[in-house]
């Protein structure tokens, strides 16, 4: 039997007995008995139907498609799922169709990515990740959820929990970093903002943790690209932050456009059914990526519809999302083997358990509220978010805070775009709710100029003592299909820094970006570097907060910035080799030799106007502390960082891996205790199909950031040990005494 052949029939078997399976764990026996019934009436086309969802409209347009002959296919029976679509009135009217003048009445989902806002819009995922704060990307996961709920939406498409190594692939954005064991932590705070306590009560959407699995490592960082990764750094890097999502009650994952070793995730059974819904337990909704079964046949494993749709139907999609291909093929593939009809009947009963699970079935008109969806933006909560995820690179000559009395231009197009500041995926969010920076510092600087015309820039800069100077990219060059090849600065912004350098004027960079950029040359002789991403509808008031010191940053970053294009992918966490990268050029070893070593600004770095000083490392047992002090004169925030290394094993371990982390708000000369709880799970690794611990000592690592590392002590595993869980995903409990 053929590989592809061992796989199918595996799937097939595990799914024989679909009915327990295809039940979320818990679901009311009347729940289950009202969806047994549901399926025992549906005849297969209805059955497509549940599996189908349809772009109700579009991105800019939404709503635009929902027709005469749309609502009729609603009556029919032949949709599931709607995206696209919002309006607590609107959706009402649909929900009513569906309930009311179909057939089996089954309510409909409605969907739509609401990522980091619906019409407040906050900080891009990349910053709330560089604010190191769960309580922040639950409050805004949260906030995001009341508005979308109020819409009359019920799921949401985030959060994405890809991990992103490569600066240049475009959806950096949107996730959290180049770290599993962050990325599993903001994860799990996310679907805790969205999903609340219960889905069946509150305001409250289904959280959908994508693109299951290893979008973030396509070749060349080329979005919907291939990629080719080793077992171990598929179940080390690339799954821990799905199965702590899992963990979380993710009720809905999303699987990559991409393939992984050749095969294409929305077809790959061995991952999907096999490893997350068989090894892992994961019983919640699965659906494809937009289009992606269809495009099963240009990925070449696939020749017509047909196949494709029964390739994704036995790797475990439930839905299929915008290609329509279940509704239009997947009967022929039915017919052709009547064994898939076990497989359609769990999908259906995931779907319909989904929306039970929401309450849709005992109150299908329970989401939306007009009356909500006029509330005022939440501007307060939008500041705090965007001041908690600024991060301070460089600060050289204490050049920030501002100080008084001196006068200073404002140059830089970012500063005025108010639709950059929303990011990419801004929801219903509109640039004239945003509050830039330009605006925010209007009459407290000499004067502004875009920097489209650098003799106009560099007249102002000569007129004042110092250069508020705001760079990056537009919103447009980050996100989804936006990979650069070249992640310096787009356009003629090097020659516009160059030209305010010969000035010999003090300049403060304001960075305004959705990826880290590659800027070492660029960045040179420039005293102090603010970084602040797309900060949402506050984030002009947020950036002055923290030039002027009404706030002290206390962000870090979730991925490091490379010197240069070439460098990367990157990580902090890269495995060790024989010949460790050498300062000295005379020297043979595994370094570039036209820049430095590392990072330009490593994973975890930021500056803040208060001075930490930590205390000496103490270990026992498992649990770990630190005593870190303000040693400054100002209150701030540090975030108190942990690293593990095993240094001798089986198998070459990174040189350092993040296990936990805490940000601490301290007043000048505050002393707190840091504690770390750690388990032997936690030094897991991958080999022969199962977490491995070794025995042995575990060297431990405590400072500011991956490079800055303030105290080192180490433990001993005492004895070696099997697990089930992805290390990274596991949390370290953490405490401030």
């Amino acid at each position: 039997m053929k590989r592809r052949e061992m796989i199918q029939a595996s799937a097939l078997l595990a799914a024989s007995a679909w009915a327990p399976a295809g039940f979320a764990r818990g679901m009311p026996q009347d729940h289950e008995a009202r969806i047994r019934e549901l399926i025992g009436k549906m005849t297969l086309a209805e059955k497509l139907g549940q599996m189908t969802q349809i772009p109700g409209g579009r991105q800019k347009a939404l709503n635009s498609k929902l027709d005469a002959a749309m609502l009729d296919r609603v009556r029919r029976g032949e949709v599931g799922s709607f995206l696209h679509v919002a309006g607590a009135a609107a959706l009402r009217d649909l929900q009513r169709v569906a309930v009311e003048e179909s057939r089996l009445r089954i309510p409909l989902l409605f969907a739509m990515d609401v990522i980091h806002g619906y019409r407040t819009i906050v900080p891009v995922p990349l910053a709330l990740a560089a604010s190191w704060d769960l309580d922040a990307a639950e409050q805004a996961a949260r906030l995001a959820a009341e508005e979308a709920w109020a819409a009359g939406l019920h799921w949401t498409f985030t959060p994405m929990v890809d991990i992103a190594r490569d600066a240049r692939w475009g959806r950096v954005v949107e996730g959290a970093g180049e770290d599993p064991y962050l990325g599993s932590r903001m994860a799990e705070a996310q679907i805790r903002g969205f999903q609340g306590a219960d889905l069946g009560t509150g305001r409250r959407v289904l959280a959908c943790a994508k693109h299951f699995a290893g979008y973030g490592a396509a070749e060349g960082g080329r979005d919907y690209d291939g990629a080719e990764l080793s077992a171990r750094t598929l179940h080390e890097v690339y799954l821990p932050p799905f199965h702590a999502a899992m963990r979380a009650g993710a009720a809905t994952m999303m699987t990559a456009f991409n393939s992984v070793g050749g095969v294409p995730m929305t077809a790959n059974a061995e991952l999907v059914r096999g490893e997350l819904r068989g090894r892992w337990g994961y019983d919640g909704l699965i659906v494809s990526d937009w289009n992606a079964i269809v495009e099963l046949i240009n990925h070449g494993v696939a020749a017509t519809p047909a196949e494709a749709a029964a390739l994704a139907l036995r790797a475990g999609i439930d839905m299929d999302m915008a290609s329509g291909t279940y509704a239009a093929h997947l009967g022929d593939a039915v017919a052709a083997d009547p064994s898939l009809v076990a497989l359609v009947d769990g999908a259906v009963a995931r779907i319909l358990t989904a929306k039970a699970r929401l309450g849709l079935f005992d109150d299908p008109y329970g989401f939306g509220d007009p009356a909500a969806e006029q509330k005022p933006l939440a501007r307060a909560l939008a500041g705090e978010l965007a001041r908690r995820s600024i991060v301070l690179l460089r600060n050289e000559g204490a050049l920030l805070p501002l100080r008084p009395g001196r006068a200073r231009a404002l140059i830089g197009a970012l500063a005025a775009d108010a639709s950059s500041a929303l990011g990419s995926w801004r929801g219903r969010g509109q640039a004239t709710d945003v509050w830039t920076l330009q605006a925010a510092l209007e009459g407290k600087v000499a004067g502004y100029a875009p920097g489209t015309d650098i003799a106009e820039a560099v007249a102002l800069a000569g007129r004042v003592d110092e250069v508020i100077l705001v760079i990056g990219e537009d919103y447009d060059l980050s996100g989804e299909a936006r990979s650069r090849a070249d992640i310096g600065l787009p356009g003629s912004q090097a020659a516009l820094v160059d030209a305010l350098k010969a000035t010999g004027k003090p300049i403060i960079v304001v960075l305004m970006n959705g990826r880290p950029l590659a800027l070492e040359k660029v960045l040179e002789g420039v005293p102090a570097v603010l970084e602040t991403w797309f900060l949402g509808i506050q984030s002009g008031p947020a950036i002055v907060e923290v030039l002027t010191g009404a706030a002290s940053p206390g962000g870090k970053l979730p991925i490091g910035f490379p010197r240069t294009t070439g460098q990367v992918p990157m990580s902090y966490a890269h495995a060790p080799t024989g010949r460790p990268a050498n300062p000295d050029l005379a020297v043979d070893s595994a370094r570039y030799r036209d820049v430095g070593i590392g990072a330009l600004f490593p994973f975890g770095h930021g500056l803040s106007y208060a001075r930490f000083d930590y205390g000496p490392l103490v270990v026992e047992g498992m649990r770990v502390s630190v005593a870190v002090t303000n040693a400054g004169s100002v209150a701030g925030d540090e975030v108190v960082q942990l690293y593990v290394r095993d240094p001798v094993a089986s198998v070459a371990r990174p040189v350092m891996e993040l296990r936990g982390f805490l940000r601490v708000t301290l007043k000048p000369g505050e002393t707190r205790r840091v504690t770390f709880e750690l388990s032997p799970a936690q030094f897991g690794f991958w080999r022969d199909g199962k977490w491995i611990v070794e025995p042995g000592e575990i060297q431990l690592m405590v400072g500011s950031s991956s490079a800055d590392i303030r105290q080192r002590g180490s433990l001993k595993i005492a004895k070696g040990s099997t697990g089930s869980v992805p290390a990274a995903s596991i949390e370290t409990r953490t405490a401030v005494l």
